[in-house]
């Protein structure tokens, strides 16, 4: 499987992910070969590319709730571009209460894990979809933590509108010289100007801010200056905020088809916890699945490896199968206690999960040769 930028799309090649209209209607199957159509609908909608399977390449396995996951995210990124706009030029709500509701009765009560599904972003939608993601990971993350309503819809409605000022900022600035020091000082007065927006704009505007703010400003002075000021204080909500965000900018992919991995960023969490608060990290935890079996990873000994079992007391200490010589490795236990995964092994859309036949296989095998 490789990503294509739509120029270099060819017609007959095969899709390895689905295209949907920006109301969520299927118009092009996976598997299915392109088309003068298809690839017209990719340029039309602003895709950078698409995900297309080698000539020999089997079509690889995807669950209904991830194309469900992806189907949800399409119509929803459409309805929270147009509904941010119209608070930017009304001054009011608009709609955004009924986007928290779909977003939370879909996400805000969920008992277990879920696959928090990354796909590619294009310019167009790229902050919006970020927004997105972020209000779901907070409908997660705060049910797991089990706070009050009131403060859930806060940070789902938060997470929509931190990043309202971007919406207005050109292309070349958001993706043309993020990493100048200059550049983030003006895009992250951008955000505090939108949050003015908001304030004026929503009933409860100035708790948004209070909220939005402090998780802006810490995300800041640890990009910048690589520390976070000792008096600035977080409410549980802009600690819900500020861990949703970041992981999500970790693991999304950029406009090449390139990601962080899952476990690279819960390492910066749990590297930094003067920054991102340990309740709120292990809660994310407990809401998304990150080493479940099947997962490939590299380990700090650049020793490769397959989840076999996944650890729920501490997700980056899992019992392993090593490729090296078909040995179990346990990473809960002492003797291990010194050995690290340091990524997940992933192709380019983030499907690393092997079949669990196989992993079952795999396991039955080795405890076969440890008799």
């Amino acid at each position: 499987m490789k990503f294509l930028e739509v120029s270099d799309l060819k017609i007959g090649m095969r899709l390895a992910r689905p295209i949907y209209s920006e109301k969520g209607v299927l118009l092009f199957e996976r598997d299915s070969k392109l088309t003068k159509q298809a690839i017209d609908s990719a340029r039309n909608f602003g895709l950078l590319g698409v995900y297309i399977l080698e000539p020999a390449e089997p079509l690889p396995p995807i669950s209904e709730e991830d194309l469900e996951f992806e189907r949800f995210q399409i119509v929803s990124v459409f309805s929270i571009q147009a509904e941010l706009e119209k608070v930017i030029t009304t001054k009011k709500p608009g709609r955004m209460d009924a986007i928290v509701g779909t977003i939370t009765k879909k996400y805000g009560h969920i008992n277990g894990k879920v696959n928090f599904y990354q796909n590619l972003r294009s310019k167009d939608d790229y902050v919006c979809r970020h927004t997105l993601n972020t209000a779901i990971l907070c409908a997660l993350i705060s049910h797991t933590m089990n706070v009050r309503p009131e403060e859930q819809g806060q940070a789902v409605l938060a997470a929509l509108l931190h990043e309202i000022g971007k919406t207005q900022v050109s292309k070349e600035m958001l993706f043309g010289r993020e990493d100048i020091e200059e550049n983030r000082e003006r895009l992250y007065q951008i955000q505090l100007q939108g949050l003015d927006i908001v304030e004026e704009a929503f009933p409860e505007g100035k708790t948004l801010k209070r909220i939005c703010m402090p998780a802006l400003r810490a995300q800041y002075d640890f990009s910048v200056y690589g520390k976070v000021d000792p008096d600035l204080k977080l409410s549980n909500v802009a600690k819900i905020l500020l861990v949703a965000n970041r992981y999500d900018e970790l693991t999304a992919m950029d406009l090449q088809g390139k990601s962080e991995s899952e476990v690279k960023a819960i390492w910066e969490f749990r590297d930094h916890p003067e920054l991102y608060d340990e309740k709120v990290v292990e809660a994310l935890l407990k809401s998304v699945n990150i080493l479940i079996p099947g997962v490939s990873v590299e380990l700090d000994n650049r020793d490769k490896a397959l989840v076999l079992v996944e650890n729920n007391a501490d997700v980056l200490r899992p019992m392993l199968l090593s490729f090296k010589d078909n040995s179990i490795l346990d990473l809960s236990l002492k003797r291990n206690k010194d050995i690290r995964i340091m990524d997940i092994m992933k192709t380019l859309d983030n499907r690393y999960v092997m079949d669990m036949e196989t992993v079952k296989e795999e396991m039955r095998l080795a405890k076969l040769r440890e008799q």
